[in-house]
């Protein structure tokens, strides 16, 4: 594959979470897109319900917990094609987001690098990040950029 389509072909996947790093690892990946000519891919992980005694309450609170995150990612999509140029891949799972992560990373030869940001201030890195450096790293098919939470827009520029 010539060098232009493979840096063409490059996806930076961002995990889609509820923390406020999100924005910046969602940032990185999308000026790094921009300036590789890549694409971005969002991926929103909804963890199963507890158990409900009644199938129907059950579907509904499945089914809501599946629009809100088609919202939140096409919020998201809106973002990334205003910085790229481009619409994002979007992706929705169910079940434990280390798990769903590293079977989408295994399945889909498409994604690149995945794009995460550590917490900022002293919290530690986040449990993603420590489960995909520590027990888990051996399963990652892709390289994994780590972006500090704390850096500027000017510094994000910058690095990317």
């Amino acid at each position: 594959m010539p060098e232009n389509e493979a840096r063409r072909n490059r996806v930076f996947l961002v995990v889609v979470d509820d923390s406020a790093e999100r924005a910046v690892a969602l940032k990185y990946a999308c000026l790094r897109a921009k300036k590789s000519g890549g694409r971005v891919a969002l991926l929103r992980v909804l963890e199963p319900a507890g158990q409900t005694e009644w199938a129907g309450v059950g579907a509904l609170l499945a089914q809501e917990r599946r629009e809100e995150a088609e919202q939140v990612l096409s919020g998201l999509a809106a973002q990334v094609n205003e910085i790229t140029g481009g619409m994002p891949l979007l992706l929705i799972r169910e079940g434990d987001p280390r798990e769903e992560l590293l079977a989408l990373l295994a399945e889909e030869e498409r994604i690149s690098i995945l794009v995460l940001a550590a917490a900022p201030g002293g919290g530690g890195p986040g449990p993603l990040i420590v489960a995909l450096t520590g027990r888990h790293a051996a399963r990652l098919r892709v390289p994994m950029t780590i972006v500090p939470a704390g850096l500027s827009a000017e510094e994000l520029e910058r690095v990317t």
